[in-house]
């Protein structure tokens, strides 16, 4: 019995990538490019995840002192109000 089920994908674009694996033998099928895109994209976010992790943990780690909220959001005020001057300026 199967274990998957069928579906359809619209590919666009991409449709010229699968192809292109078809017709260099890498792979028997598209379903084959499929499966193995959808592992890669396992990878990316696993690997994304732990980085996204460790930057946390670091920043939970960092013996600084901790930087009021209200300190934080006046710098990024005084900084967009910045930019947004010499956006004038420049237009």
């Amino acid at each position: 019995m199967r274990t998957s089920k069928p579906i359809t994908v619209t590919l666009g674009r991409q449709q010229a990538s699968v192809d292109a694996r078809l017709a260099s033998g890498a792979y028997d099928s598209a379903s084959e490019v499929m499966r193995a895109a959808l592992r890669a994209l396992d990878r990316e976010e696993q690997t994304i995840t732990a980085i996204m992790r460790a930057k946390v943990q670091e920043a939970l780690d960092d013996p600084r002192p901790d930087i009021p909220a209200e300190d934080v959001f006046k710098a990024l005020r005084a900084h967009h109000a910045d930019r947004m001057k010499a956006s004038k300026r420049d237009a």
